[in-house]
């Protein structure tokens, strides 16, 4: 096999995992060609990739006929076409999964984003999620809403492998760690195995830029545009380094228990005038997870280069949010900004999924 640039990026310690997941990606063995060539060892998905995923070509068709005679809901129909990828996407990345002894080798499924802002339904719908896909490298992702912290915690101490999604703030992702370790607790202490529970917080890294250059170039400050996305995830990674040492993390440890890694999420760059895989180079670290769309992919397989970066520049980074707490620019509202926007665009994304299916069994019944 042909080492490519991203074995070297996975060489230091990322793990390198596709955001998308689409049948035609499973059918066509573009999937099985990103795993076993190109250093792949997991998948994300949310509902704006399978949003698209079912606007796109005939792929689902056939299955869709027969979900559509079997189901009056329209929500059952997209979640029986979601866990069929799910599942041949998990089986696919099953040896992955052996072979790394549980790190990687997972594929995530969102739950429903319009439960964002409810504890109980949230974990209800996570484990009902992961009941009907059955596989045991499946992460169900749960936004990191404030309602959904306590539905992460839940789900851990419940034995279920969590991918924390749509964290923007280095405040909310000290308080995921804090879920997850609280679930981690509750499972050990009623017998459960915490080594056969995975977890990863996706922090967004694109998003923070376009909305902090957006507020720079209105109050005319555009020497500090493209810095804070960049700054935001070496500071979490710091944090992650820190929350996952000392006393109490080490008893977890030694029971088996798995630091929950950071994902860096979002990581297009969506400025054409900032270089298309600067959330890739810039985030290099041990122990991190970086999930990319397809044209990152491609776009560092061609020319992206790899060395460890992100314990660069961390003093500068603290200073950053000082200096642009100084030009007018307020950390906290733009990250509850995001967090409002995020959850609002995956629920749109579910909308107009589901439209869609209406819409083709409309036709179908015509």
């Amino acid at each position: 096999m042909t080492r490519s640039r991203l074995h070297e990026l996975s060489s230091h310690g990322v793990s390198v995992w596709v955001d998308s997941l689409s049948r035609e990606l499973l059918e066509t063995g573009e999937l099985a060609h990103l795993v076993a060539e190109d250093a792949a060892v997991g998948v994300t998905s949310n509902p704006t990739i399978f949003q698209l995923a079912l606007s796109t070509g005939t792929w689902y068709d056939g299955q869709l006929r027969a979900e559509l005679e079997r189901h009056e809901s329209t929500k059952e129909v997209f979640i029986a076409l979601a866990v069929e990828d799910i599942r041949r996407a998990c089986d696919l990345l099953h040896p992955v999964w052996e072979r790394t002894g549980g790190v990687d080798g997972y594929v995530s499924l969102e739950v429903d984003p319009e439960l964002a802002y409810e504890r109980e339904a949230t974990f209800a719908e996570a484990r009902r999620l992961s009941e009907l896909v059955g596989r045991d490298n499946l992460l169900v992702k749960i936004p990191a809403t404030v309602p959904g912290l306590g539905a992460i915690e839940d789900s851990i101490a419940a034995g279920r492998s969590i991918n924390v999604t749509l964290i923007f703030s280095l405040e909310r992702h000290a308080a995921v760690a804090d879920a997850y370790v609280r679930g981690v607790e509750r499972l050990v202490a009623a017998g459960g195995d915490p080594s056969r529970v995975a977890s990863v917080a996706s922090f967004f890294v694109s998003r923070v830029d376009t909305e902090t250059d957006r507020r720079l170039a209105e109050l005319g400050r555009e020497d500090l545009q493209g810095k804070l996305a960049v700054a935001n995830a070496r500071l979490a990674y710091e944090q992650y380094r820190e929350l996952f040492s000392g006393e109490r993390w080490e008893r977890l440890a030694a029971a088996g228990a798995r630091p929950q890694r950071c994902l860096w999420a979002s990581t297009s760059t969506k400025n054409p005038a900032y270089r298309d895989v600067l959330y890739v180079e810039e985030l290099i670290g041990a122990e991190t997870v970086n999930t990319m769309p397809l044209e990152t992919i491609a776009a560092f397989k061609d020319h992206g280069v790899s060395r460890e970066t992100l314990i660069e520049g961390v003093d500068e980074a603290h200073a950053l949010l000082g200096e642009l707490a100084r030009a007018g620019v307020d950390y906290d509202d733009v990250t509850a900004t995001l967090e409002a926007e995020g959850v609002q665009k995956f629920a749109d994304s579910f909308h107009s999924l589901l439209a869609g299916i209406d819409a083709k069994r409309a036709a179908l019944v015509a």
